[in-house]
């Protein structure tokens, strides 16, 4: 006779507990500075639930020790990091910003760097490439910079967002605020979906990032512009704080700084200028600042 067996975790699903959901959330905090509240426990369980099969935890307990110990852990926060971030993004999103990059902030950027001749921009949290793509279409579009070294450089947490980005082939939901004539003057049709035309692909360049790793961004050196848009919402304060204080670093002086438009630096800090442009509001690093200087 066969003796019947009792369901375990695997079987019936890990529940996460209470102090199971404060543990790992106050460990993705530290690791990546995501923030998450008390009510997404049941979104946090769901998404990492097929994780604890796959690493033979059977509770969010064993996982979390997985994650702090096991010599394969770094592995294991890369899956955890694709299911746990948003990567819902689109060419040309948030047009009344780009309008205003194209029209006021890259002139002045031209102006500023005349003398070195060298644009470069960040991307920073590009998902899977559409902002920086976007970014290097509108400096191309310019005409300000044909003679000038032009590099666009975009970072994300997710390595499977940075292959999907520097495979450079997009579908139809990448394209909802595409201008008709961006579309057919930068991307080729081909069977398996639109491929990035070349120029502008020649301009770009992708790697995984965590932002609050201060080896890593170093080593983008000084930038004219960081893009940071719809990525500090999930952060807490003081992932949000240690993330601005390294793009002032990264910034040269006149350098400037575009957010998400339901962020601000508000109550982050008072190192950045508010520069008014026609359609949006930026941050702007003074041009008395020193390289170097600390911000407050």
């Amino acid at each position: 006779m066969s003796r019947s067996r009792s369901p375990s975790a695997f079987d019936a699903g890990a529940l996460m507990k209470p102090e199971e959901f404060r543990l790992l959330r106050d460990l993705l905090a530290q690791r990546t500075g995501l923030s998450f509240s008390a009510d997404a426990r049941p979104s946090i369980e769901r998404r990492l639930r097929e994780r604890l099969a796959v690493v033979g935890a059977p509770t969010f307990t064993d996982y979390y020790q997985y994650l702090r110990f096991n010599p394969r852990a770094d592995a294991e926060w890369e899956e955890a990091i694709d299911l746990l971030t948003t990567n819902e993004t689109y060419f040309f999103r948030e047009d009344y910003q780009l309008r205003s990059f194209a029209s006021e902030v890259l002139p002045m950027l031209q102006r500023q760097g005349a003398h070195r001749k060298r644009l470069t921009l960040w991307s920073a949290g590009c998902s899977t490439g559409e902002e920086a793509y976007t970014i290097a279409m509108l400096v191309m579009q310019s005409g300000l910079f044909n003679e000038w070294e032009v590099k666009i450089f975009g970072s994300d947490i997710s390595k499977r967002c940075i292959a999907a980005a520097r495979r450079a082939v997009y579908g139809p939901s990448s394209f909802r605020a595409t201008p008709a004539d961006a579309k057919r003057s930068f991307f080729v049709e081909r069977p398996d979906g639109y491929h990035v035309a070349e120029r502008v692909r020649a301009l770009c360049h992708f790697g995984s990032m965590n932002l609050l790793d201060a080896e890593r961004t170093r080593l983008v050196g000084r930038v004219d512009a960081v893009f940071c848009r719809n990525v500090l919402i999930y952060f807490d304060a003081h992932a949000r704080k240690r993330t601005i204080d390294m793009f002032h670093e990264r910034l040269y002086p006149g350098g400037v700084l575009l957010l998400g438009h339901s962020e601000s630096l508000l109550n982050v800090t008072t190192a950045f200028e508010l520069l008014h442009l026609r359609e949006d509001l930026v941050y702007r690093k003074p041009h008395g600042m020193r390289e170097g200087e600390a911000p407050t």
